[in-house]
């Protein structure tokens, strides 16, 4: 859908005065990227192509300073339940898909599929002790989407991310306790033990299932771990799983 977005404000904006090479300058790349912004707050619509269409004119209007055929101030809050219904729609169809992919994942070679509806495969054993829920984890993950899409990467920003096993999502404080140093898995995340009917950032719609490769580099058992941060001033979840 993004890609759609994309594509098609770009042959707007072909078709006018505003068209340009690639941005070259530090300005120019800024100006790209609020192009880019706009079209990802567009994608949270999930709209079709004729419907792209009817925003494109609401786009050359408002450059055009033309009169609008729709005061704004009065469809905000349309605007608001349009998006929800559409974002509620999408997270429906995320749940079909999601549990088509998950009866899959299970029948994978190794794969387990434990009581809370997650499927788990040991990928490398480890060595040692498993960390508790309590514990401070580091790990290296790469998370995506059932279509493959990569939503985050530890690898990608060159980065272990380290953190308490209980702060993150319900998929992962389960699935990381089966592991042991060393030891690479994946996890396949049912939608109720990663970000349920919410979703997280742009990509992680509301239903979605997700896969994660998961490495276990060290464990911080609680007692040895530093004094946690007031709950007030920790994030909920750390940015790993949750991608936001």
């Amino acid at each position: 859908m993004q890609r759609l977005i994309i594509i098609t404000l770009t042959a707007l904006f072909a078709t006018t005065s505003f068209a340009a090479d690639l941005p070259k300058s530090e300005d120019q790349k800024t100006l790209y990227a609020i192009g880019l912004s706009v079209a990802r707050s567009l994608s949270v619509f999930n709209l079709t192509a004729a419907e792209l269409v009817i925003v494109q004119q609401g786009l050359t209007d408002a450059f055009s300073e033309k009169k609008p055929d729709a005061e704004l101030l009065a469809y905000n809050d349309k605007i608001q339940e349009f998006a929800r219904a559409r974002r509620k729609a999408a997270g429906e169809k995320q749940a079909v898909a999601g549990k088509d992919f998950l009866e899959k994942a299970a029948k994978e070679k190794g794969a387990v599929k434990t009581a809370s509806g997650m499927v788990y495969t040991s990928l490398t054993e480890g060595k040692g002790e498993s960390p508790k829920a309590t514990d401070v984890v580091k790990v290296n993950y790469r998370g995506t989407l059932i279509d493959g899409k990569e939503f985050d990467s530890s690898y990608k920003r060159g980065k272990a991310l380290e953190f308490k096993l209980d702060n993150v999502i319900k998929c992962w404080t389960e699935g990381v306790q089966k592991m042991k140093p060393g030891g690479k898995s994946k996890l396949v995340c049912p939608s109720n033990l990663a970000y349920g009917e919410n979703g997280a950032g742009e990509l992680i719609l509301p239903g979605a299932t997700l896969a994660f490769e998961v490495e276990l580099l060290e464990v911080k058992p609680a007692e040895a771990a530093k004094p946690a941060k007031p709950a007030s001033a920790a994030p909920a979840t750390p940015a790993a799983p949750a991608g936001k």
